[in-house]
């Protein structure tokens, strides 16, 4: 038979039971509740940035190869660039590389739309692979820099040996011939069509091209092609002083390098060198230790310097200040020295000192000469 006390027992018991789950279902919905905030933070640092609102740079070709090129070609390059992400992307600068220029590009893209960066290069002065790059600089958080890149193998049809320029270092009045010779890859039989010189050096720039047979030959090109000689003469009295730096335009029959530019560098010197190019005495007395002023004549010309002479030297105004002249210790040199009058007024000076040579160039040459002449100041005796 069953007795009170087994029921106050059974009753105990379950109490008991009911206690602990309440417990563990209130361990574990704590546990749940303590965990949120991190679990949110995770799920947030787990979105893509394009959920966050932030651009996402794409390049959709990075690399544009040309393959082979004839040199003197121009190569331009459209490259696109993608906004993946969910905000405008702003490319904030694109730099090229040596040897590439930039057109233009886009400088805001929209999300999901797609821009362009165009850029080329020259290849002209290259020969054989070439790699050129552009490096883009956006706002993308994640890809702040991207680089885009040219290849081209860079073949030349036309060529001159020793090199596409000459370089001159002349004087005024003397000639001097540079040349070079150009050979050809090309199937067809090449020719030189003309030869077009810039008229800024047309005048004392000449040049001359004639076929090249046996012994002249170059050791290059395309066998038993054409070859030429370029003669090219600078000089005479009318050659500009100064330096130089033109490019003579060859015009050829070469199906994939139709111009060749050959560069004309150097520098024309004049035929007699004066300096200073003008006198000032600025204020002095004729009894003053400065009141003299010294100019050198020398010539330019190193291969007959020897035979060059200061013939005489007149001043516009000998009641103010005289000349005199000399030889140097140096082949072709000349002092000459202006010294004022002894006797010479008070008041401003405003002539010239004429030198008389033997150049055929400038065989004469007029310096100005300026000034004040003031009172010269005693000393009493003591």
């Amino acid at each position: 038979m069953f007795s009170l006390k087994n029921l106050k027992l059974g009753v105990s018991l379950v109490g008991a039971l009911t206690l602990a789950a309440q417990a563990t279902a209130d361990q574990a919905s704590a546990a749940k509740s303590s965990g949120k905030p991190a679990a949110k933070k995770a799920a947030a640092a787990a979105k893509p940035a394009a959920e966050k609102g932030a651009p996402t740079l794409t390049m959709v070709e990075p690399l544009k190869d040309f393959g082979t090129v004839p040199r003197g070609e121009k190569l331009n390059a459209e490259f696109l660039i993608k906004n993946t992400g969910t905000s405008d992307l702003e490319l904030l600068s694109v730099q090229p590389g040596c040897g590439c220029t930039v057109a233009d590009f886009d400088k805001v893209i929209k999300p999901g739309k797609t821009g362009k960066v165009r850029a080329s290069v020259d290849t002209t002065t290259f020969t054989g692979p070439i790699s050129k790059s552009v490096t883009v600089q956006s706002n993308d958080p994640n890809t702040p820099t991207a680089q885009l890149t040219i290849n081209a193998l860079v073949k030349p049809y036309v060529e001159a040996f020793p090199a596409g320029f000459v370089r001159f270092n002349t004087v005024q009045g003397d000639v001097q011939v540079q040349s070079v010779k150009m050979y050809s890859e090309e199937e067809a039989p090449f020719e030189i069509v003309r030869v077009e010189v810039p008229e800024a050096i047309r005048e004392f720039v000449k040049v001359k091209h004639s076929k090249l047979e046996g012994a002249d030959l170059v050791q290059a090109g395309r066998a038993g092609q054409n070859q030429y000689k370029l003669d090219i003469t600078l000089g005479g009295p009318t050659a500009q002083i100064g330096p130089l730096a033109e490019k003579i335009r060859v015009v050829t029959n070469s199906k994939h390098q139709p111009e060749y530019p050959i560069s004309v560098t150097g520098v024309v010197r004049p035929s007699i060198s004066v300096s200073p190019s003008m006198v000032n005495f600025g204020e002095v007395a004729p009894t003053d230790p400065e009141a003299n002023r010294a100019i050198t004549v020398r010539s330019n010309d190193t291969k007959s310097a020897a035979a060059f002479q200061i013939t005489r030297v007149e001043s516009s105004s000998p009641a103010q200040f005289t000349t005199e002249m000399k030889a140097t210790e140096k082949a072709g040199e000349y002092e000459v020295t202006l010294k004022l009058a002894k006797n010479a007024k008070e008041g401003d000076i405003d002539g010239s000192v004429t030198i008389y040579t033997t150049d055929t160039i400038n065989p004469v040459v007029t310096l100005p000469v300026k000034g004040t002449i003031k009172k010269a100041t005693t000393v009493a005796a003591q």
